[in-house]
C-alpha cells in the first residue's frame, strides 16, 4: 500500500517508518511541527490536500490522532490511521474522533471499550510494540557490557513548579481540599483500578473556580476527565513515584533518569534525561531491576516502559497492570508488585536470586521479539 506517513518528534517514529519498509509498503513522508502544523488546521491545509492528490495514498498514518488531520482526510475520503502511545491524550475526545474515514487505535483495552459503549466505533485496541532487532544489534555493541546498576527507573517525577496541582490547591476551599486528600489517599493504595474521574462530581465546581479548565467546545471531554487525567493523576503519580522509590532507597542504592536534572532523594543518583533511542535500552539492559511504575490514569493498557523494557533484554518489575497478563505469564516473562511491601520483598528477592533475574529477562524479551514487534502491529493494522 502507499502511505502517507505523518512525521513527527514521536517516540517510535524511526522504528515504525522502518516496519513499514520493511512490510513492502510505500511510505511517502510528510513532516510536520505538532505546535505550527498539527494543531492548526489552517496550516495543513495549505500543505496536506496538495500531497493528497499528488500521490493518492491508499492510507494516512500518524503516531497519535489529529483532529486536523483527520477532517482533511475526511474531505478528501482519504483512510485516516492513528496509533496512540500518549496517555491521557485529549485530542481523542475531538469529535472528528467519529470521522468514517478514521481507524484510530489505543493501547488501553478499557479505554478503547468505554468509546465502543458510548456508540464510537471508530476506536480499536492495539497494544505498543518495540523494534527488537534494532535492539538487539544495538545492545550487542554497547559498552560496558554487563550491569552498571541493581535497580533503575526512567521516567517524569512531575515536580515542576507551579504545577496545575499546586496552583489549584492554594485556592480550594476547605472542604474540596480535604475531599481531594481523601480521594487520592485511596487511589494511591489500589492498584489496577482509576476512579478519580468518576468521584470529582461533588467538587468539580470548586475545582473550576480555582484553577478553571474549559474542555475544548469542539471535543466530547468532560471538566471531570481533565481534572483527573491533567492535574488530580498526575499528582498522584508523582507521590506514588516518589514515596516507592524513597522506601526503596532506604534498603538499596536507586539510579533515576529524568529530565529534571536538580531533582533529588536521598540514596538516588539522578542522572539526567537519556535520550530515548540510543541511550535508554542501554540503562534497561545494564539494571539488574528496571521498575515500571506506571502513570496513574492508564486504566489497564501496557505502557510503552514496559516494552522498552522487555525488548530490551531488561527485567520488568511493574505495578499491576490487567493487559499485561494478556500476553505474559507473571513470575515468566515479568514480575508485577501488589503494594509497596511486596515490591520491596520482591526487588530483595530478585537481587539476591540472579539466574532466575535474568532468565525472566530473557523470556520476557523472547516473547516480545516473536510476537510484539512493530513488524506485528503494521500487519495487524493491514490485516
Amino acid at each position: 500500500m502507499k502511505v502517507v506517513f505523518i512525521e513527527w518528534e514521536s517516540f517510535g517514529k524511526e522504528d515504525v517508518k522502518k516496519a513499514f519498509f520493511a512490510e513492502g509498503h510505500d511510505l511517502v513522508l510528510f513532516p510536520v511541527s505538532v505546535d505550527e502544523d498539527l494543531d492548526k488546521p489552517s496550516a495543513l491545509k495549505e500543505r496536506l490536500p496538495s500531497l493528497l492528490h499528488q500521490e493518492a495514498p491508499d492510507v494516512v498514518f500518524s503516531i497519535n490522532y489529529f483532529p486536523a488531520v483527520s477532517s482533511i482526510c475526511n474531505e478528501e475520503r482519504v483512510r485516516y490511521i492513528s496509533w496512540i502511545y500518549d496517555a491521557p491524550y485529549v485530542r481523542l475526545y475531538s469529535q472528528t474522533v467519529m470521522n468514517p474515514c478514521n481507524i484510530v487505535y489505543v493501547f488501553d483495552k478499557e479505554l478503547c471499550m468505554e468509546f465502543r459503549n458510548a456508540g464510537v466505533n471508530t476506536v480499536h485496541y492495539l497494544p505498543l510494540a518495540v523494534d527488537t532487532d534494532r535492539l538487539d544489534t544495538l545492545l550487542a555493541s554497547a559498552e560496558p557490557s554487563g550491569f552498571k546498576y541493581d535497580i533503575s527507573f526512567v521516567g517524569s517525577f512531575y515536580v515542576e513548579k507551579n504545577d496545575y496541582f499546586t496552583q489549584m490547591a492554594d485556592a480550594l476551599s476547605d472542604f474540596a481540599k480535604g475531599y481531594l486528600d481523601a480521594v487520592i489517599s485511596a487511589q494511591i493504595k489500589i492498584q489496577g483500578y482509576d476512579f478519580v474521574e468518576d468521584v470529582l462530581g461533588p467538587v468539580i465546581d470548586d475545582l473550576y473556580k480555582a484553577f478553571p479548565l474549559d474542555p475544548d467546545p469542539n471535543g466530547m471531554e468532560s471538566k471531570e476527565y481533565l481534572y483527573a487525567q491533567y492535574v488530580i493523576n498526575r499528582r498522584i503519580t508523582a507521590l506514588e513515584r516518589i514515596d516507592l522509590l524513597n522506601a526503596i532507597a532506604k534498603r538499596h542504592s536507586v539510579d533515576i533518569f529524568t529530565y529534571i536534572k536538580d531533582f533529588t532523594m536521598p540514596n538516588v543518583c539522578n542522572h539526567g534525561r537519556v535520550d530515548y533511542f540510543s541511550e535508554m535500552p542501554k540503562v534497561f539492559r545494564q539494571s539488574r531491576i528496571d521498575l515500571n511504575i506506571s502513570r496513574r490514569g492508564i486504566k489497564s493498557g501496557i505502557p510503552l516502559r514496559a516494552f522498552d523494557i522487555m525488548g530490551s533484554g531488561g527485567f520488568l518489575l511493574s505495578n499491576f497492570q490487567a493487559e499485561l497478563l494478556d500476553f505474559f505469564i507473571p513470575d515468566e516473562d515479568f514480575v508485577y508488585y501488589e503494594s509497596k511491601e511486596d515490591m520491596l520483598q520482591k526487588i530483595d528477592y530478585y537481587l539476591r536470586h540472579e539466574a532466575e533475574r535474568q532468565e525472566i529477562a530473557r523470556n520476557g524479551h523472547d516473547k516480545v521479539a516473536e510476537r510484539h514487534t512493530y513488524r506485528h502491529r503494521i500487519r495487524e493494522i493491514f490485516s
